[in-house]
């Protein structure tokens, strides 16, 4: 909880009256004596921990509710934020894709509603899982009542991806079956050690990609089998994000889009005479055919619907230079979480998300606060996107509806979920390596008397769950910086012994991960998150002043966009 005294007196005067100058549209004036303007020279690039702390805590607080996408507390985010970025000096955005420094994101919201139900019929057996506890699901799109009955296919992974030369559905038709499929993808073999990426999970395994090719097809719905291993994290995951509230874009998603766990799935193919281990097996093969189950779901969805408009907040550092400034470099980290409910016995819980991701948002206000005072030749962007738990909605409109030119854009650098336990002697750059930012970074890096740290498999898919992957899929070289809930198994080498002690501290926060146990603490050394913050920021100012745009290794681009 923040104190009066973690804010100076000069500090609140000005708070205030940015606050007053943004509501009433008059320009945000200078304070004669601030020890810092704007168009001043650095010499050096210090953060302060104090302002990150203040930052943290309060975008953490209970106040703010858990930064709900369409709640309160979202608001309350944004306005914060705002209001940060006029006090340290972010310049809006020209043109009229932005207002002020927001950003619209429209949205459609969906609750599954308790009375939803999916009910299985297998010759002469019925069964309807338990919803939460069996199975999980909803709809997208702005779909109120969806109700169907539809033969279920196993499509084994549901992958169509021909530079593999692999195609889970050969030519079926899908159209108003509902399809279950396994997560991740196809394994590696002693034959072909490298094909779908190796140990690494590629973007065919990501459930978002599931999804959206079961739209593409337009079949009836999607259930996606969870074990811990192929998803990489509990079914507390699922089982959270379908309980609140879901976001989609206008006209994306399926009727019907869900996970059922294991052991239920495993009770329905057995009714349905089928060995859910052995088709498994089967689906790890090239000439796997698409399975239909000799069983029927009825399915009921009854969603809650509305239209809401979200906010990505974002302002610039105009570069120098009177070629280079037309270009930037963006940084990025999303200011949502998974809000605030209250179940049908009064008992309210707040989803905080302090590590997930108000570190990420509190860090990039005070580097904004520096980069202000030491700009580039390229342009630099401040962005906090909106709705990131909910499949990365806000990148996507900013890519989709861009203030920037993409074809002008160097790179994305993002952050989410910070190093919050202590200080290290090495930094992950985890998907640099795709471009050449790798090189930059390690530049960056030995700057810093840093070790890159090792390279590890991506076995959950982290490249394509935070923002930067919107701005990959376009084009754009992009990676998230030292993350430290998806960095494999603890690969840190802390400045502090014991090391086991630090490990075990970020280790055991992915038993907290999406939890409302993801909480603001006092006591946190802050150092990792502070350097973790300057690396960032040293390595977006390298690529804002290189005379060069980072490039794409051959063969690694995601999507392309002219460059000029």
């Amino acid at each position: 909880m923040l104190k009066p005294s973690d804010f100076s007196p000069r500090y609140l005067k000005r708070l205030l009256l940015t606050a007053w100058c943004l509501n009433t549209g008059v320009h945000v004036p200078a304070f004669a004596g601030e020890p810092v303007m704007a168009t001043r020279p650095a010499t050096s690039m210090t953060l302060s921990e104090r302002n990150l702390r203040a930052h943290l805590s309060f975008l953490a607080d209970d106040l703010l509710e858990g930064r709900g996408t369409g709640q309160r507390g979202g608001d309350l985010a944004v306005r914060y934020l705002e209001t940060q970025a006029a006090l340290v000096g972010l310049q809006v955005l020209p043109g009229n894709k932005v207002q002020g420094y927001r950003q619209a994101v429209d949205i459609l919201g969906s609750q599954t509603l308790p009375e939803s139900q999916i009910r299985f019929s297998a010759g002469a057996q019925q069964w309807t899982p338990v919803l939460g506890k069996d199975v999980v699901f909803g709809s997208s799109g702005g779909r109120q009542n969806v109700k169907f009955s539809a033969p279920l296919l196993f499509v084994g992974y549901g992958i169509h991806a021909p530079e593999e030369n692999w195609d889970d559905f050969k030519q079926t038709d899908v159209r108003g079956k509902l399809l279950v499929m396994m997560v991740n993808d196809p394994q590696p073999t002693a034959e072909e050690p490298q094909r779908f990426g190796g140990a690494a999970l590629t973007y065919y395994g990501r459930w978002t990609y599931k999804f959206e090719e079961a739209a593409r097809r337009s079949a009836a719905g999607v259930l996606l089998i969870h074990t811990n291993a192929s998803a990489a994290y509990g079914w507390n995951v699922p089982q959270t994000s379908f309980s609140h509230e879901r976001f989609s874009l206008p006209g994306m998603g399926n009727p019907l889009e869900g996970w059922i766990q294991e052991n239920a799935a495993r009770q329905l193919f057995t009714a349905a005479g089928l060995d859910l281990d052995q088709l498994r097996q089967q689906a790890e093969r090239r000439d796997f055919q698409p399975v239909l189950l000799n069983a029927t779901a009825q399915a009921e969805v009854h969603n809650r619907v509305r239209q809401v408009r979200q906010y990505n907040v974002l302002g610039m550092v105009p570069g120098t230079d009177p070629v280079l400034k037309s270009e930037a470099v963006i940084y990025s980290a999303h200011w949502d979480h998974l809000g605030i409910e209250t179940d049908t016995n009064g008992k309210t819980q707040i989803w905080n998300g302090a590590v997930d991701n108000a570190s990420g948002s509190a860090a990039l206000i005070e580097m904004a606060r520096v980069a202000v005072r030491q700009p580039t030749r390229r342009t630099q962007i401040f962005l906090w996107p909106a709705a990131e738990e909910q499949y990365l909605l806000g990148s996507a409109t900013y890519v989709q509806q861009a203030p920037w030119p993409l074809a002008k854009t160097a790179a994305d650098l993002n952050l989410d979920s910070m190093n919050f336990v202590a200080a290290t002697k090495d930094i992950g750059v985890a998907g640099s390596e795709r471009s050449s930012l790798y090189h930059s970074a390690v530049k960056v890096a030995k700057a810093m008397k840093l070790r890159i740290a090792p390279s590890v498999p991506d076995l959950g898919g982290a490249y394509f769950r935070a923002d930067h992957f919107n701005f990959a899929r376009v084009g754009i070289p992009a990676f998230n910086v030292g993350s430290a809930v998806f960095s494999g198994d603890g690969h840190f080498d802390f400045d502090k012994a014991p090391q086991d002690v630090y490990l075990k501290k970020m280790r055991d926060f992915k038993q907290d991960y999406h939890t409302v146990r993801d909480v603001y603490h006092p006591d946190w050394d802050l150092s990792g998150m502070l350097q973790q913050a300057l690396f960032t920021l040293r390595l977006g100012q390298e690529v804002g002043n290189d005379s060069k745009m980072p490039v794409w290794n051959p063969g690694e681009a995601f999507g392309k966009i002219p460059r000029q």
